[in-house]
């Protein structure tokens, strides 16, 4: 049930400025959603990036060699990215970047607010100087265009296990990524703000010298 109304712009900031992944992914626990964490090796390129936006995934394949149109369909992917849209790609086999200077000025151009992908980036210098918020598994320069095509775009995706689908709510912070799905957003988002306030008041009292078995026992909250 909607419990909050409030524009994706509002949500996005209320998202970064209040919240984060920990105690986000508590909540999704709590309501029965344990594996909405991406894989743990995607890790954003500097350790002060934070994402919120509106998955676009991209279904990407492994070719072998040049192709008759290189990239596949990744330039018509990138072109119908919209404002406050997180671009995620899942993993292949091959090894190679996902993502890279011209994507990111593409995606910037469009209005997107992040990149996700389960593997490598490239040209990371001229990233950063974009600052726009990317998440990957490191830095590797290897070029995908003879590895990697994008077979389809706006399209539910699997990355390690999380099924992603169009619009589905993307947070990210140095402790990794999540993924909320639409159904539970509302819920997930007020809850975590309840704790997020509880876990303030836990700490506050511990400091001031209240046990961690005492604190416990009074807010249910560790």
């Amino acid at each position: 049930m909607r419990t909050a109304t409030r524009t994706d712009a509002e949500l996005f900031e209320l998202v970064n400025t209040r919240l984060y992944t920990a105690v986000i992914g508590d909540i999704l626990d709590q309501l029965g959603r344990p594996t909405q964490f991406l894989p743990p090796q995607i890790r954003p390129l500097v350790p002060t990036m934070r994402l919120a936006g509106r998955a676009m995934p991209a279904l990407v394949a492994d070719v072998h060699g040049p192709q008759a149109k290189p990239f596949g369909l990744l330039t018509e992917a990138l072109d119908q990215l919209e404002p406050g849209e997180v671009w995620l790609a899942p993993r292949t086999s091959n090894l190679a970047a996902m993502w890279g200077e011209i994507l990111t000025a593409t995606a910037q151009s469009r209005g997107a607010v992040g990149a996700v992908v389960d593997g490598y980036h490239r040209d990371t210098v001229k990233v950063l100087g974009q600052n726009f918020p990317v998440f990957s598994h490191g830095n590797y320069a290897q070029d995908s265009s003879i590895r990697t095509i994008v077979h389809d775009y706006r399209t539910p995706v699997t990355m390690g296990g999380v099924r992603v689908a169009p619009g589905d709510l993307v947070v990210g912070d140095i402790d990794g990524v999540l993924v909320i799905p639409r159904d539970v957003e509302d819920e997930v988002i007020e809850r975590a703000l309840a704790k997020a306030s509880t876990e303030n008041v836990v700490r506050q009292a511990i400091e001031a010298g209240m046990s961690a078995t005492d604190a416990f026992a009074a807010y249910g909250v560790l």
